[in-house]
């Protein structure tokens, strides 16, 4: 094994010391912007939920993290000045976290704005948080560490540069105005916490990308590279009349007094805070009409995360960990680490930072701590928080359910904080910012990039796959794409590969593919003919289930299975949860029922999804798609209308299932869109949002229609454990725009076809 291989396993990293500098931490950190956006106030605390819940102290303490970036906001404890401050809040959880032997490193804005009396370009800003931080430290003399002000230069943009935030700010010097006042905000808000303790710490944070460029905008990528260090420049006493960007603050209008005021008024970080998202690293080109609209600003120009562009990814955070190294020689911590995506690449993304800090250390950067961001999530960050949308990332903890539900990420830290090497197969595949299909325009080929290491950990175990029964339904092809799609080792089974209702035939599969989870997409799927053919239904149904269920418990393989909504009998009218009772009116019901009972019965572990009313862009035949098919082409539509089920599209049925089976979740969870709608309701709904003649759906009691097996009335599925899915408005819209590009382009993936194939990790 080479010395310097980034992908080294972690437990190594245990091993190793330089030069006597303690071990790399592991830290957490939980999303607490409060930002303004004109007069409306949007606060992570509000949705996320925090506040009501203490005991998500105990929950980011069993994670094994030794410190936390903890909020304890200007805007939320003294938004009408000290005097009527309501410090309840802190009072109960700053206490509790150092019981529980997690340091907080106390925020005091992040994001934001500060009280609606006050703002970034306001000349008393840095003053007057000053005072909340003397505040804060009186009530609290026993913290060391703090963050004043969370990302000022990033902050700065986005309020001074780009109009997002308040004071929404589109000028250079509203940007520089709101830097150079949150900048003096932490030196004199330092100033007062030292006065009370003088062993104080400040972390101070941003974010930190890079930026490349066509030779044409060489000058704008030098600009923006400078630019990235402002903050952190500032608080050194680096700037004056020598610094590359001088001219640029004074040009700007920003008098050369408040510049320099820095210069006498130093306040270093003890810890820089590195900040670091797949958004951290851009390329400029000046050939706009390559790219999507959306990527080109005034200027002309494209400006695009460069792993939507380059065609050899970057190598990632760590040369620039080297570069902060170098241009500050104090130490270093990554104090956010995170990506909004699948739950594989959260994983693979934490691990190469992590990966990534351990190496930069042993180059002989005093890195101190790797920081999970957000342990709870975020909402909204993909409009960067201007409105209130309902968009939610998971962190560590899924706030879908009643209670935050641990994912996979929550086993990672803990194997992390221990030095044990991670475990989850998943990590043998590559995050999708270095794999093929990631590009949005065409790839540019450039020298400025250099390939990154690969994600999978050198001397690692051959790659386990995801056995995947049903090679041509509906749900096993699906599963087919998504997983190539997600760089997800598969092997699609057929029958013939493999007879599940056969346990000599199941051992044989499990023995020589040797996988991780098995997904039983595969079954007895013709409700009516079931009706006559009851013994094989039983026999696909309910017998092979538990053959896969008796092999994945003795082999410790995890399983996920479907079972069904005709599980129901409709006699309770309203939504079905998971623990309400079964009454089968038909032998398909039957059968997933008892699937139900005796899979959980010899496997506990098992994932068990009950589901309904299959929709999406791959399967033909399926009812929106015939429905739309007859309604283009000008013929009506008859469907039932006393008929409730829960529309499901199959796309983010796959998603989410796929994250719960890397979550290692069990038992019975019900899966849909959410709502529950007759079958002619569902009609109209895809009719409407496609601009078609909803007056052609011919709405019909369900006697009028032929069908052999009886029905429930009414099986809409909702749930107690979690809502995991968007809404059928959100899926049948994107579900119209992927039947497009189907269209457009052709379907040509080939991983759901019946030849065995790995996925390519």
């Amino acid at each position: 094994m080479k010395k310097d291989d980034a992908s080294q396993p972690v437990d190594q990293y245990a091993a190793q010391h330089v030069a006597g500098r303690p071990e790399i931490e592991l830290w957490g950190g939980l999303e607490g912007t409060v930002n303004r956006v004109r007069d409306q106030y949007f606060s992570q605390m509000d949705q996320n939920g925090h506040g009501k819940r203490l005991s998500d102290l105990d929950r980011f303490a069993a994670l094994g993290i030794k410190a936390i970036r903890y909020p304890v906001l200007w805007e939320l404890t003294a938004p009408d000045g000290l005097a009527t401050a309501d410090w309840s809040w802190a009072d109960e959880r700053l206490p509790a976290l150092r019981d529980l032997g997690v340091n907080p490193i106390v925020g005091l804005v992040h994001h934001g704005s500060g009280p609606r009396d006050t703002s970034l370009v306001d000349p008393e800003f840095g003053p007057r948080l000053a005072e909340y931080a003397g505040a804060v430290a009186q009530r609290f003399p026993w913290v060391e560490y703090y963050t004043p002000v969370n990302e000022p230069c990033t902050t700065a943009r986005f309020a001074g540069l780009y109009g997002l935030w308040y004071p929404h700010g589109r000028s250079d010097l509203v940007f520089l105005q709101a830097l150079i006042n949150q900048c003096k905000g932490v030196v004199l808000s330092m100033r007062a916490i030292r006065e009370v303790n003088p062993n104080a710490k400040l972390v101070q944070t941003d974010d930190l990308g890079k930026t490349y460029s066509t030779p044409e905008l060489a000058e704008w990528a030098d600009f923006y590279n400078e630019r990235r260090w402002l903050a952190w420049d500032l608080l050194c006493g680096t700037i004056d009349e020598e610094h590359a960007l001088w001219k640029y603050f004074i040009k700007s209008g920003i008098p050369a007094e408040d510049v320099l005021w820095f210069r006498d008024n130093p306040c270093p970080p003890d810890v820089v805070g590195v900040n670091y998202y797949i958004t951290s690293e851009r390329w400029l080109d000046h050939r706009g009409d390559r790219y999507p609209a959306q990527y080109v600003g005034p200027h002309g120009f494209a400006d695009i995360e460069t792993a939507r562009a380059l065609a050899t990814p970057t190598p990632g955070i760590g040369p620039l960990l080297e570069e902060t190294w170098e241009r500050y020689n104090l130490p270093i911590a990554i104090t956010e680490a995170h990506i909004d995506a699948n739950r594989e690449d959260q994983m693979r993304w934490l691990l190469e930072v992590w990966n990534a800090a351990h190496d930069v250390r042993k180059k002989g950067a005093d890195m101190r701590a790797v920081t999970v961001w957000s342990l709870l999530g975020a909402y909204d960050w993909n409009c960067l928080v201007t409105e209130c949308r309902g968009y939610y990332e998971s962190g560590a903890y899924d706030l879908r359910s009643p209670e935050p539900r641990p994912t996979a990420l929550t086993r990672l830290m803990r194997e992390l904080s221990c030095g044990r090497a991670p475990s989850s197969p998943v990590l043998q595949g590559i995050g999708w910012w270095r794999r093929p299909g990631r590009f949005l325009c065409p790839p540019v080929a450039t020298s400025t990039a250099v390939a990154a290491l690969p994600a999978e950990r050198a001397g690692a175990h051959p790659v386990q796959p995801i056995l995947i029964i049903g090679a041509t339904g509906t749900l096993g092809s699906a599963f087919a794409r998504i997983c190539e799609e997600r760089n997800l080792a598969y092997r699609v089974l057929t029958r013939q590969d493999m007879d599940m209702c056969d346990p000599q035939s199941v051992e044989a599969a499990v023995e020589r593919y040797q996988p991780w989870a098995i997904v039983n997409a595969g079954g007895y799927v013709r409700v009516h003919d079931a009706e006559r053919e009851s013994d094989r239904c039983l026999r696909e149904n309910a017998h092979g289930p538990v053959v896969l269920a008796n092999a994945c418990a003795r082999h410790e393989i995890r399983l996920l299975t479907f079972s069904s909504d005709l599980v129901f009998d409709g006699s309770k009218g309203s939504a079905y949860v998971e623990s309400d009772p079964v009454a089968p009116l038909n032998v398909y019901g039957q059968s997933k029922a008892e699937a139900e009972r005796r899979v959980l019965a010899v496997n506990p572990d098992a994932l068990m999804i009950r589901t309904s009313a299959f929709f999406g862009p791959w399967d033909r035949h399926n009812f929106v798609t015939l429905a739309l098919q007859s309604l283009q082409e000008g013929r009506p539509v008859t469907a039932a209308s006393d008929l409730i089920v829960s529309p499901t599209y199959v796309p983010d049925l796959v998603q989410t299932c796929l994250d719960m089976l890397i979550d290692e979740e069990r038992g019975i969870w019900h899966l849909s869109n959410g709502e529950g709608v007759s079958w002619a309701e569902l009609a109209r709904r895809a009719c409407v949002l496609a601009g078609l003649d909803e007056s052609l759906v011919d709405a019909q009691p369900a006697v009028a229609l032929a069908g052999q097996a009886p029905q429930p009335r009414y099986s809409a599925l909702g749930t107690e454990r979690g809502n995991l899915m968007p809404s059928l408005d959100d899926a049948l819209g994107r579900y119209l725009q992927a039947v497009k590009e189907v269209q457009r382009e052709g379907d040509t993936h080939v991983g759901a076809a019946q030849a065995a194939h790995y996925g390519s990790s």
